[in-house]
């Protein structure tokens, strides 16, 4: 069956990890190939505006499947070199998926996300949480690294010393603790998560689309670049989108205080 539930309410692509049994374990054989499909067809479609990413179930995601790893099975089977390419081929394909994902991705985290549930919830760009949401790099309580990016992608979200906390203890945190650290954006009642993604990303969606990707580029960028290259990478990019019938658009509508309809033009 498909890892992924793809559902499409407009602009907003709704995508829930529906393994809900099992607590939706990633890294099964062909999950990189599929999440690689979903994301790139959502990178072609230019009517998708944002993402919503959460789990089916009481889980978000629990991580690696830990009856794999002891049976020495799919990912985790073979010598030494076969499991670094199970990594690379697999788990990593769907890593970089997401992560490439030009439209704003936002995570409803509705329950824990745990190892490389806790990498993927960090890879989007805002995250909300539910009150029954823990979090949790325990790579080392099973004796391995964070092998999926983790020690890239935490730090930047709450910082060194809280995300080092995390990975050097294994322990887990819950929804307050997450937000106080800033590893998300607000906590809310498990019954209003979803509600609260979907109001988010329509406010999100009606942004102009092009100058929505762009804005994410140059946010991604921001973190890898010089402040002199930011000023002219924006400036380069502002000059594409002042030359768009929505920033046309936008100056009109704020000119005769109307809200303005952007239609990617």
């Amino acid at each position: 069956m498909p890892l992924l539930r793809i559902a499409q309410d407009g602009p907003v692509t709704t995508l829930t990890i529906d393994r809900a049994e099992t607590m939706n374990p990633l890294g099964a054989p062909g999950d990189g190939d599929e999440f690689t499909a979903v994301c790139n067809a959502i990178n072609r479609d230019m009517g998708c505006r944002v993402v919503i990413l959460t789990g089916a179930g009481r889980a978000f995601s629990a991580g690696g499947d830990v009856k794999a790893m002891r049976d020495k099975t799919g990912s985790f089977g073979g010598t030494a070199p076969a499991i670094s390419d199970g990594y690379r081929n697999n788990i990593h394909l769907m890593l970089r998926a997401l992560h490439g994902l030009r439209v704003p991705v936002i995570a409803a985290v509705n329950g824990p996300a745990i190892g490389l549930g806790c990498d993927v919830a960090c890879l989007a760009d805002i995250r909300i949480a539910s009150e029954s949401a823990k979090f949790g790099v325990t790579f080392l309580k099973l004796g391995i690294i964070p092998g999926d990016g983790g020690t890239w992608i935490l730090p930047r979200v709450i910082g060194m010393s809280r995300a080092a906390e995390l990975f050097y203890t294994g322990d887990v945190i819950d929804a307050a603790t997450a937000k106080d650290w800033g590893l998300v954006s607000r906590v809310v009642a498990a019954d209003a998560l979803m509600d609260e993604a979907r109001a988010l990303a329509a406010r999100i969606a009606a942004m102009p689309p092009h100058a929505l990707r762009q804005s994410k580029m140059l946010l991604r960028q921001g973190q890898q670049i010089s402040y002199d290259s930011a000023l002219e990478l924006a400036a380069n990019t502002q000059a594409m989108m002042h030359t768009t019938a929505d920033h046309a658009e936008g100056v009109a509508a704020l000119i005769e205080k109307r809200g303005a309809v952007f239609t990617g033009e």
